[in-house]
């Protein structure tokens, strides 16, 4: 089976008032309410995938921008360019035609044009192509392409627009994706020790290290050999330390977050054991989940924490209270500076990636539904009872299983949850999420 195709990073970079968000809800759809899949988790909208013809990308607001003074526009401006310069593989530059051109961006597009990264001009608020053309065409100016009349609100040259982007993803990148190697993602929030974390990893095993280029250009991965396997780590650490980013600090570390786990099989969590697990690390843990990756929390300066006999366990349970959609989550203790229990993390990797990428033959699959309803009677509503016809599994990396049922209204998210419990009794698939897909099926004499 071919592997799984990375999918390409869009960020949306503009003034404010240009019309961004309603961009992004024009090309999210409907999908952008449904926010049920993370439960406890409340998130800025600042990622939605969207499909184009065939082809799918993530899509990332860069951020809003309170219009308060010139100088801070153009301040966030730049802060928000180098967020989209930093992990995105196309960029959407987003400007308004009844605004006309105005000094920030050019400024912004200077950057921009810099970085060598594809860009994509969209002229917003064009309602009408006859009124507005001659207008659009002073944006050449800016020396970075065609502009592309579009209206969000309309919808209008939303096709055109998406044909343009979709021409700069990285096709080549198709061939080569027979990569077997484990890619962990470290991911967590500013100072949790993620970079010591790579750097003692790779003085402990004292390796081959080589810096391979990274997908996103300017991101470096690390490649590192542990008993003669090899895993390539992806580094969220490099965030560059720009006073300018205060306020955007967060969003950036979200998006470089989604860049990041977008790109590996495996999520480390790197949690500050000192500070104790926060909103930050839910919203962090929540992509990952949202993205059916393997994962593994790792407490990091477990050797600065007073400890008894019941710390860990008291720990254990916050991380599991905050974090209660993962509970398929590993944790491991560790200290990046004494290197304590690092050599665990290695073992982890293996069992969570395993388990990951594990296949269930649909026979043993169906023994163990038979069992399970055989113990717990699936629901019924005003006299009509949920059937169970068969299951099977349809995709790896996350496990993805597909149920057969006479009604799928009948097929409560709880009797799910117990048909899970039952498979990962028998599996285990630690360190996984797994996704369950509920099909009908006529009821036929059977």
């Amino acid at each position: 089976m071919a592997k799984k195709q990375r999918k390409p990073i869009v960020a949306v970079v503009g003034r404010p008032n240009v019309g961004k968000s309603t961009l992004f809800n024009s090309l999210a759809g409907q999908r952008i309410s449904i926010v049920q899949d993370t439960p406890g988790i409340t998130r800025d909208r600042i990622y939605t995938d969207v499909t184009w013809l065939d082809q799918t990308f993530t899509l990332i607001d860069t951020g809003g921008i309170e219009p308060d003074s010139q100088d801070v526009i153009l301040s966030q401006m730049r802060a928000q360019a180098q967020i989209a310069i930093d992990t995105a593989d196309v960029i959407l530059f987003l400007v308004d035609v009844k605004d006309g051109l105005v000094d920030s961006d050019y400024k912004v597009a200077d950057m921009l044009r810099r970085s060598h990264k594809p860009v994509v001009l969209v002229v917003n608020k064009v309602d009408s192509f006859e009124k507005y053309m001659a207008d659009v065409y002073e944006f050449y100016n800016l020396g970075i392409g065609d502009p592309h009349p579009v209206s969000a609100a309309n919808r209008l040259g939303i096709g055109d627009m998406l044909e343009e982007v979709v021409s700069h993803f990285d096709k080549s990148a198709e061939g080569e994706e027979e990569d077997e190697r484990p890619r962990v993602a470290i991911v967590g929030k500013p100072n949790v020790g993620k970079s010591s974390l790579i750097n003692k990893l790779l003085g402990e095993d004292r390796l081959i290290v080589s810096d391979i280029a990274g997908t996103t250009r300017d991101a470096v991965d690390t490649e590192i050999t542990h008993n003669g396997k090899e895993y390539v780590f992806i580094d969220t650490a490099g965030l560059r330390r720009k006073n300018k980013i205060r306020e955007d600090l967060e969003r950036y570390m979200i998006v470089r977050a989604v860049a990041a786990v977008e790109r590996a099989d495996i999520v480390v969590l790197v949690i500050d054991a000192v500070e104790g697990v926060s909103e930050q690390d839910a919203k962090i843990a929540g992509i990952a989940h949202d993205r059916g990756k393997a994962v593994i929390i790792a407490v990091n300066k477990w050797d600065a924490v007073e400890k008894d006999d019941k710390t860990i366990y008291e720990m254990t349970d916050r991380i599991r209270g905050v974090l209660s959609y993962m509970p398929y989550a590993e944790i491991l203790f560790i200290s990046a500076v004494t290197g304590q229990r690092l050599h665990k993390l290695f073992d982890l990797i293996d069992m969570v990636s395993e388990n990951h990428a594990m296949r269930v033959a649909t026979g043993v699959l169906n023994e163990i539904m038979a069992e399970a309803v055989a113990l717990q009677q699936p629901p019924s509503d005003k006299g009509k009872r949920l059937r169970l016809y068969y299951i099977t599994q349809v995709a790896v990396k996350p496990p993805t299983f597909v149920i057969f049922v006479n009604n799928k209204e009948l097929m409560h998210f709880s009797y799910t949850r117990y048909i899970e419990n039952q498979i990962r009794e028998t599996f285990g698939f630690r360190g996984t999420p797994l996704r369950f897909i509920i099909r009908e099926r006529n009821e036929k004499e059977q």
